[in-house]
């Protein structure tokens, strides 16, 4: 368990073992999350939005007939050469 006092500005000093837990560093961006039974939760902001991103797309990789890491190399080259035609 990790104690962390609030000044009267209302910051606190997150542990190092909950930063290394976290994946945070001095500059990163922590969410508040209060959950449906009340209970508050820190995290990582940019592994949330990630989570969240990726939860968005699933199945779209699929849909666009992306199935492995050649279809993703294929599909860049692609993309590439068309930028390419407009400049």
């Amino acid at each position: 368990m990790n104690l962390a006092r609030i000044t009267a500005k209302g910051q606190i000093t997150i542990p190092i073992e909950i930063r290394k837990s976290l994946g945070v560093k001095e500059g990163d961006k922590v969410i508040f999350i209060k959950d449906d039974n009340g209970k508050i939760m820190l995290e990582n902001s940019a592994k949330v939005a990630m989570r969240e991103l990726q939860e968005a797309m699933r199945g779209e990789a699929e849909k666009a007939g992306i199935y492995t890491e050649e279809d993703v190399v294929k599909l860049c080259k692609e993309v590439r050469k068309e930028m390419w035609m407009y400049l």
